[in-house]
């Protein structure tokens, strides 16, 4: 399942056995790219996707570090497990969370 992560819901993250979270901006043309393949891959993995505008969470943003869009980031119960910045193909994507 794909989420929208707001105010309400982005704690979320921290009770989640795994969720990997996508922040992004809505002027990101990489991101717009990668948009259609997380909506391709989701239904294959065990877990959910979170998407984040890092103009509306900018706070949550920069507490995790995110300094350019789009930035995958692969929680597991609130910790940070994998991390990956720019642009990825499914075929990259895939190989990424299988390694995970």
């Amino acid at each position: 399942m794909i989420l929208i992560g707001n105010k309400e819901n982005i704690e979320e993250i921290q009770t989640r056995d795994k969720i990997l979270v996508d922040f992004h901006a809505t002027w990101c043309g990489p991101c717009r790219m990668l948009a259609p393949i997380l909506e391709q891959i989701e239904s294959k993995l065990a877990f959910d996707i979170m998407k984040i505008d890092v103009d509306e969470q900018e706070e949550f943003a920069k507490k995790n570090g995110v300094m350019v869009v789009p930035t995958l980031i692969l929680f597991e119960r609130g910790k940070e497990v994998g991390r990956k910045s720019g642009f990825l193909s499914l075929e990259e994507l895939q190989e990424w969370l299988e390694k995970k």
